[in-house]
C-alpha cells in the first residue's frame, strides 16, 4: 500500500488547522476527535488496522487491542472523498499551537511521536504503537512507554503533527546529544537514540523547577520540540483557579474573572 501524495493548506498563527483538499476517491488518516469540518461528498469510514500485512482478522484485531490499551480508539478513522469532484476536509488540535507538516521520504519513512501530537496523515501511512527502547524511558519519560509510530511501507508520504506553542527543529549529527524536558518533544527520527537521565544534584532535583529527569536525544536524525506542551499549559491554569488560590477580580487576573463567572460568584 502506497501513500498518496496530498494536497494541503495550513491556515492561521497560533491557533493553526489544516485543510486537505482529496481527488475523487483519496483518502485521509485522521486522529479522533481532530476533525473540524468535511466537505458533501466526504464520508467517514473506520478500520482495524492500516497495516497490509496485519495478518487477517485476528492480527488486526490485536492492532486494535494494542491502541486501546493505550487509550487510542479502537478504530482508524479515515475520511474518503466519495463524490466525482475535489472536495476538503479539516483537522485542527485541541489547544495552541502550530500545525508541523513531515514528508517521510525526506525522514527514512518513519517517525516517531508523542502520543497527542498526530493529528492527520495521508491514507496509506501505518498508524502503530511503539515501545520505547529502554524501560526507565517510558516509566520516567514525558511521553510515557508508549509512542506512536508513524510509518510508510514505500518511504513515501505526509504526515501532520501538532505542536503546542511554537515548533523548533533540530538536527542532530552522529554522537551528538541534546537534553531536553520530557513534554518538549513533539517527534524524532527512528534514527535518533532515546533516554532518559536523571538531574544532577539534590538542589537541582528539589528546587531546579525541571522535574528529575531529562530526555536524552542523540543523533544521527531530526527532533521537532514544542516551546509549550499542554501539560505544562494546563497546571498554569489550575493554579490560576481560585480554589487553588488564583487572583480574582480587581487582582489583576484575566483568569480569575473567568472562575468567578464559572462558579457564578
Amino acid at each position: 500500500m502506497s501513500a498518496d501524495v496530498i494536497d494541503y493548506q495550513i491556515i492561521g498563527d497560533d491557533l493553526q488547522a489544516i485543510i486537505i483538499t482529496l481527488d475523487p476517491a483519496e483518502a485521509v488518516v485522521g486522529e479522533a476527535g481532530a476533525m473540524m469540518y468535511l466537505e458533501d461528498g466526504v464520508e467517514m469510514a473506520t478500520q482495524l488496522s492500516m497495516k497490509k500485512d496485519a495478518g487477517g482478522l485476528m492480527g488486526r484485531l490485536f492492532e486494535a487491542g494494542k491502541r486501546v490499551i493505550t487509550g487510542e480508539s479502537f478504530f482508524i478513522t479515515m475520511f474518503v472523498n466519495e463524490s466525482s469532484q475535489r472536495r476538503d476536509c479539516a483537522f485542527a488540535a485541541p489547544y495552541p499551537g502550530h500545525v508541523v507538516p513531515i514528508e517521510l521520504e525526506n525522514h527514512g519513512g518513519e517517525l516517531l511521536c508523542q502520543k497527542d501530537s498526530f493529528l492527520c496523515a495521508a491514507y496509506g501511512i501505518e498508524v502503530d504503537i511503539a515501545f520505547t527502547k529502554r524501560f526507565g524511558a517510558g516509566l520516567f519519560g514525558g511521553e510515557g512507554f508508549i509512542l506512536q509510530r508513524l510509518k510508510s511501507p514505500d518511504g513515501r508520504g505526509q504526515a501532520f503533527c501538532h505542536a503546542g506553542g511554537t515548533v523548533l527543529q533540530r538536527s542532530l549529527g552522529p554522537g551528538e546529544r541534546l537534553k531536553v524536558d520530557t513534554g518538549c518533544i513533539v517527534a524524532f527520527e527512528s534514527s535518533i537514540d532515546y533516554s532518559i537521565q536523571l538531574v544532577k544534584g539534590i538542589k537541582n532535583k528539589l528546587f531546579g523547577g525541571e522535574g528529575f529527569f531529562y530526555a536524552v536525544l542523540e543523533g544521527p536524525g531530526t527532533v521537532w520540540l514544542q516551546t509549550l506542551p499542554f501539560s505544562r499549559l494546563a497546571n498554569r491554569v489550575i493554579a490560576a483557579a481560585p480554589s487553588r488560590g488564583g487572583k480574582r477580580v480587581g487582582e489583576g487576573s484575566v483568569l480569575g474573572g473567568v472562575f468567578d463567572m464559572i462558579d457564578g460568584s
